[in-house]
């Protein structure tokens, strides 16, 4: 871990030693101290550029080891993460009049962007040789970590709401992890692995507060800087609950930005559902203050969180970058989904849809300019969550007996 150079507190500034143990600064407390992870930028500018950052010898997104908190590459999982498609849909560029890329991270081995996370975090835990990794989630996060570790036979303790969708409970249950359903919602399940971490000495998956699991997630911004020829987009829509993969998204192109790799940082967008959207209220009010929600509600678990932890790197990200929040009804979501399928081929749970929901808004309310350039981040599988959207569209169809006439009369042809 010799490339890490220390650990800063989002509010304060403080660096605090990457051997510290620390999750978030003492002096600011968990919600406003959350810590990111520093480089010998300094040192990387002198040896790094755009020839020779990326290590071909490595699979996937360890190719960016360069950037990556870790150095024994016999601890990389076998699970395939990163390296999705960056895709270029012409129906919907003529239908928008934007140059739109869908990023399309339901491809990884767990179907969804968590996987970014969870390697890492399995990394670190094998490093420290912990007993085994302690989760809260909404469900992609930990079906993401228990396949992980699944992978690499590292126990996988799970806390999640008892709303969590079948699909990603399904997985749960495959990957062998040791479950818990909790009569609450994502924020309680959040403070209880926190308090069992501590008692137990299991690894705390947590991006929200674990800095190191960010640099697993900021990789998507690598691979669209290398998709793209280096030609960055004008925005980035990303979908935000806690707010750790808007913040690491930022940290991967501002880092690309520092070692001249690239030339700009994208605008970045944030996009929340209505129901759970404290960080675009925050935006809203030009604030870097965040009210909590009691009881967020929408139809988009992964992003139904009232309490985002890492809520001011959130926003930094967006007052940084230019970009700004926006949220969603849960009715714009579903027409997404539908939407994305029928134009695509790309069937997405309503977080993602979330992401293209907010650029459409945005596109409507001539909040981003015409005719740019615009990455959307599609962070989860449709069939994580399939309930959703047939509880929104008629999903019968008739049964008919093998009779050529009338199949042909039913399909009109």
């Amino acid at each position: 871990m010799g490339k890490v150079i220390g650990l800063k507190c989002a509010t304060c500034g403080k660096i605090y030693p990457p051997d510290s143990g620390l999750f978030t600064c003492p002096d600011c407390g968990p919600y406003k101290g959350t810590l990111e992870v520093l480089y010998d930028y300094e040192e990387l500018r002198k040896t790094l550029n755009r020839k020779n950052w990326i290590n071909n010898d490595l699979p996937w997104h360890y190719r960016y080891i360069n950037l990556l908190p870790f150095n024994d590459i016999s601890l990389i999982p076998p699970l395939q993460v990163g390296t999705t498609p960056l895709i270029e849909n012409k129906r919907l560029n003529s239908k928008y009049g934007f140059n739109i890329l869908l990023k399309d991270d339901t491809r990884n081995s767990t179907l969804s962007y968590k996987d970014r996370a969870s390697s890492i975090a399995l990394i670190k835990a094998l490093e420290q040789n912990a007993p085994g990794i302690i989760v809260a989630s909404t469900g992609n996060a930990a079906s993401s970590m228990a396949g992980f570790g699944a992978s690499s036979g590292m126990p996988v303790y799970v806390l999640v709401p008892e709303t969590i969708p079948e699909g990603k409970l399904l997985q749960l249950i495959l990957y062998n992890a040791k479950v818990v359903k909790v009569k609450s919602n994502y924020d309680k399940c959040f403070d209880l692995s926190m308090e069992i971490a501590e008692k137990t000495g299991l690894y705390l998956r947590s991006t929200a507060v674990n800095p190191y699991l960010s640099e697993g997630k900021k990789t998507s911004a690598f691979e669209i800087a290398e998709q793209t020829n280096y030609n960055l987009p004008d925005y980035v829509f990303v979908p935000v609950g806690d707010g750790c993969i808007i913040e690491s998204v930022f940290k991967g192109f501002k880092e690309l930005f520092m070692l001249n790799i690239t030339e700009k940082i994208p605008k970045i967008i944030g996009v929340q559902a209505e129901g759970a959207d404290p960080l675009t209220r925050a935006f809203q009010g030009k604030s870097s203050e965040i009210t909590f929600m009691d009881k967020p509600t929408t139809i988009a678990d992964s992003i139904n969180v009232g309490v985002p932890r890492d809520g001011i790197k959130a926003l930094k990200a967006v007052y940084e970058s230019n970009g700004m929040f926006i949220s969603v009804k849960d009715s714009e979501i579903i027409d997404a989904i539908k939407e994305l399928a029928k134009e695509t081929g790309i069937f997405v749970e309503p977080a993602a849809a979330a992401a293209f929901a907010g650029f459409k808004k945005a596109r409507k309310e001539g909040k981003i300019l015409p005719k740019s350039s615009v990455v959307i981040l599609l962070t989860g599988h449709g069939l994580k969550d399939p309930a959703s959207i047939k509880n929104n569209q008629q999903v019968d169809t008739p049964v008919l007996p093998p009779d050529i006439e009338k199949i042909l009369k039913l399909l009109s042809l």
